[in-house]
Order: C-alpha cells, then structure tokens, then sequence
C-alpha cells in the first residue's frame, strides 16, 4: 500500500530521499522488523486473548515426557504469524505483482482451512478435526490456482541473455535479453541446470503438459505442507525450520531477481521476482519472532493454522522461484518427518497382514517422537533438528556454484 505512494513521491513530485523506498533491501529490512514487531509486540495480547476464551490445546496421551503438561496451552497462534506476515507485506510490497499476489492467496487460504481444522478442534471438542479429504481439497485447490497462474500468466516469464533471434533473412543477432514464456525448473547438482517441462511432458502432447504440471504443483504443495503440519510437534520445531528454509529461499529470490548477481552464479533470472524477498522477509520475521513464545517451554502453539500455511508457502516460495527440485534438501526435516509416518504405518499395516501382528520401525512416528520415546530432552531434539536444518540450508546455498 506504500509502495505506490513513495513512488509517486519520488518519479512525480521528485521528493528526495523518497527513492530508498524501491529499493528491495530497504523494504525488506522494515518488512523483517515490522513483523517482529507484530508478533513479538501484540503476543501477550493475541495470547491472552486466546487464553480467556478458553482456545487451549487438547493433548492426546501418548506416553511422551511432559506432554500432560501441555494440556490448555494456547492454541491457533498460527494466526499471530499470518498477521505478521501479512500486514508488512501488503504495506512494503509492490502488490501488483503476481507472485506476491500469489503468496497472499496462499497464505489466507491454507491458513484459514488450518483455522478450520482447529476452530472444530478446540470449539466442537472433536479431536481429529477437520476430515482429511477436506483438507486435501482445500490444498488441491490452492494447487490449481498456483500451478494454472504460474503456467498461463503472461508475467512469469524467465529472462534468457544469450539466445540469438533470427531479425532478416541470412542475418542473426543476440539481443540484450529475452523474455521467455516457458516451463522451466532448476536442477540442482549439475552444469546445464535447466529442465523444461514441456519438453519432458510433450510428448503426451500439448493439452495434457499444463494438466501434468499443475499436477506436479498440487503434489508439491499438499507434500510440503502436511510435512510441515508433521513437524509441528514440539516446542519451536516448525517454526525454527521454517525460518531457517525461509532464509534460504530470501537469499535464491534475491539473486533470481537480481541480473548481475543470477548471471555471475548461473542462476535463472526471473524477472520481478526480487519482490518474493520482501514476503520472504516477513515470514522470517513472523517465525523468529513466533519462537520468542513457542520455544520451549511454549506459551502457545501454532496449531494448524499457521502449520498448514508455512509448508503452503514454502512450497509456493520454491515454485515461483523455480527451485521445487531443491525442496527433498532445502526442506528435508520436513521430508524425513513425513517419510517416517508413511515407513511406520505402511510396514505396521505389512507385519500385521503378513504376521497377524503389526510391528513398528520406531518407537513412534513421526521421527521427533522416537527421540522422546528414548528420553532425549525436548529441547535437545528441536536444537539438533535445527542444527541439521542449517546443514542443510547450508548444501542448498552450495549448489549456486556446483554448476
């Protein structure tokens, strides 16, 4: 909402100073600090607010250290980081463009069918919530809208230096650059890092490629968000993940929008896309400062309503970005968590068919429960997840010059 302001301030009435105002690092910084201040600032009031209308989370008994405990902690305070992300966003950021459109769509939609979830958790006393085929809906939904925009939308186009074009017969020249409406991802680990979707899916022909890669897009979305919503089991995981991935991906959206920086590290130049970093910048913000009442021991929990939302985001981070192929590293607690849960139910449901007794893998699933189960500290658990997160992050960031 500023944005246009300060650019009429400074291109019409030619105001000085009003020009640091379209600089990305400039909006990005008060992005960050604003949406600490919102969660760190209003916590104790949006947490006492919840508190006095009894919005506390209900614990089933799974046998974990200190988990009775928990009984009543406030809950939803998902909404908290959908604030905080939201508010520095539509101020700070430039709204007509489609990717910042795109993530705002995100962030309400899952974050109000994560509200859904727990609204019929806590105030209909119904401990399984929302039904799952509600939920996965909900995610296809928001699948189709991001895949079908990313795939049709005029503006999301990648920015090629160095294909010639043919401009008179018998005469070829290269232009500055081109902007190019294509299917293109990032394959990480390798020297021409470029997969074309059409041209893998073409052969199914043209009506089905965009059918396919929206599909893809659904998968990655529900993937990326229920390995979050898993996650989120104790105090800080999630939230210290997220922020750890959402840095990572603040720093890809920086140098895709950026010429100089993309074609000095071989990174696809994404026209417009410099603007994700100021998005990017609140959901750090929102998780860290989300942590200042979640770390253990936790004052209130997220809940599905900021779970379901920050794996939705990551996801659409990643997509917009063309760096979905980085998601098995850059996200991998999330993977792990997930992978854990379908090892141990598939291999229960195996033993019990072929045994006529189920047997697990773990103590119990998902991953960050096994620990408990070995009577590792919380808070041990979640600082050596982080620990692996960074490493992660860490390889990420290194395929920038693997290539």
């Amino acid at each position: 909402m500023l944005y246009p302001i300060f650019e009429y301030l400074d291109q019409v009435l030619d105001i000085p100073g009003t020009g640091v105002f379209r600089y990305i690092s400039f909006r990005a910084g008060m992005s960050a600090v604003l949406s600490l201040i919102v969660t760190i600032t209003f916590g104790h009031r949006i947490i006492n607010w919840i508190r006095n209308r009894q919005i506390g989370e209900t614990v089933r008994d799974l046998g974990l250290e200190g988990q009775t405990q928990k009984k009543g902690t406030p809950t939803m305070g998902g909404l908290m980081m959908i604030a905080a992300i939201l508010i520095p966003t539509l101020l700070f950021a430039d709204l007509t463009n489609i990717y910042i459109q795109l993530l705002l769509i995100t962030t309400v939609w899952l974050g109000g069918i994560g509200f859904l979830d727990d609204y019929i958790k806590v105030f209909k006393k119904n401990k399984e919530g929302l039904a799952g085929r509600f939920k996965i809906v909900g995610q296809i939904g928001i699948g189709i809208i991001v895949g079908a925009t990313l795939y049709f939308h005029e503006d999301v186009v990648i920015r090629d230096f160095q294909t010639p074009v043919s401009i008179e017969e018998g005469v070829v020249e290269t232009p500055a650059y081109q902007d190019l409406k294509v299917a293109k991802t990032t394959i990480p680990f390798v020297k021409n890092n470029e997969l074309n979707y059409e041209t893998v899916l073409g052969f199914l022909g043209e009506a089905m490629t965009p059918v396919l890669y929206i599909f893809v897009v659904i998968f990655i979305i529900t993937a990326v968000s229920n390995g979050a919503n898993i996650t989120d089991g104790i105090d800080g995981l999630a939230a210290g993940t997220s922020a750890i991935i959402g840095l990572t991906i603040a720093i890809f959206a920086y140098i895709s929008g950026n010429a100089i920086f993309s074609q000095y590290l071989n990174v696809m130049y994404i026209p417009n896309s410099g603007e994700l970093v100021i998005f990017a910048s609140a959901f750090i913000g929102a998780c860290v400062g989300f942590l200042w009442y979640n770390a253990y021991p936790a004052q209130v929990f997220m809940g599905d309503t900021g779970s379901l939302m920050l794996g939705g985001v990551i996801a659409v981070l990643a997509l917009t970005l063309r760096k979905e192929l980085l998601i098995p590293l850059m996200c991998g607690i999330f993977v792990v968590e997930n992978v854990s849960v379908i090892l141990q139910v598939s291999y229960f449901k195996y033993t019990k068919r072929k045994y006529g007794e189920g047997r697990r893998i773990l103590l119990m699933s998902p991953l960050h429960h096994h620990y408990q189960k070995k009577n590792i500290p919380e808070a041990k658990i979640v600082t050596r997840f982080w620990i692996v997160g960074i490493l992660l992050a860490v390889m990420t960031l290194a395929t920038l010059k693997l290539r």
